[in-house]
């Protein structure tokens, strides 16, 4: 996403014109845990264009006008102030930098955000992107993915500085590199995904998670009994003792939908750990 507050006007009516977007990076390295082989014909299954193809430069200067006015909203609300606060204080902070490495650098790839043009709390979830892309400068490229976008989205969040993937990777990425990955209110399953593509210490080091609470999620189990539900976040709780959570504080009521049950996600696994040890 750009740093500039400016955005350039939307004015291309062809819907074959100007959409951007990209294959997700796929890097070669040795697997000593859950090896998956991928077929040529399961690939192509996985593949994915809006269903909702139809657009124009009225659409699309609505939707970016609505965005605009959650990136406002939220830039002017206590909740921001009180999340950038948060996220500078050492505790926090301290984790990203241990994820980044030497890179200095982690990418956002954002799952399953919504119709950002029929609801308002996907709109504030992305407004929250746009900020920490805008104020951070060690936060890089940023790739988005929900198979409820349709083109016109697609082409606002390009202009935005995005990346829409075309290929519907079910929360399956790998983090070969770090990468923070921005799930807020996603279902469980997609992060269940998430970690068990990258049931690694090297890989799940490399991640910074913002989304639901993994303890909300083991409390919940602890309770209910539900051996389908247990079963479908399997790895949520089996990760949860190498992960340190920390609770997005303080929101107002009219942002509660968007951010309720928030938390920052970092992962502490020894390097020489068999997550064997810790299977699901």
């Amino acid at each position: 996403m750009a740093a500039s507050a400016k955005t350039p006007a939307l004015d291309k009516p062809n819907p074959a014109e100007d959409w951007t977007v990209v294959l997700p990076r796929r890097g070669k390295q040795k697997r000593s845990f859950h090896k998956v082989i991928i077929h040529e014909r399961q690939k192509q299954e996985q593949l994915w264009t809006p269903a909702d193809i139809e657009t124009n430069p009225v659409r699309e200067s609505k939707l970016m006008q609505k965005i605009q006015t959650c990136i406002q909203k939220l830039e002017s609300s206590s909740f921001w102030l009180t999340f950038l606060d948060q996220l500078q204080t050492p505790e926090i902070f301290d984790w990203f930098l241990k994820a980044m490495g030497s890179e200095g650098k982690m990418q956002m790839v954002i799952y399953g955000i919504g119709s950002i043009e029929s609801y308002e709390p996907p709109r504030l979830q992305l407004s929250l992107a746009i900020l920490m892309t805008r104020r951070f400068s060690w936060i890089g490229e940023v790739e988005v993915f929900d198979p409820v976008i349709s083109l016109a989205e697609s082409r606002v969040l390009t202009t935005l500085g995005c990346s829409v993937l075309t290929v519907n990777e079910q929360g399956r990425r790998q983090a070969l590199r770090p990468t923070m990955f921005f799930m807020p209110h996603c279902e469980a399953e997609l992060y269940d995904n998430l970690l068990e593509a990258n049931w690694r210490p090297d890989l799940l080091n490399n991640i910074a998670l913002f989304g639901n609470s993994f303890e909300a999620y083991e409390q919940h189990l602890s309770v209910c009994k539900n051996l389908s539900l247990a079963d479908s976040r399997k790895h949520i709780v089996a990760i949860r003792q190498f992960v340190k959570e920390l609770a997005v504080d303080s929101f107002s009521d009219d942002l509660f939908r968007a951010f309720h049950g928030s938390s920052w996600h970092f992962f502490n696994v020894d390097p020489h750990s068999d997550l064997c040890d810790a299977k699901p």
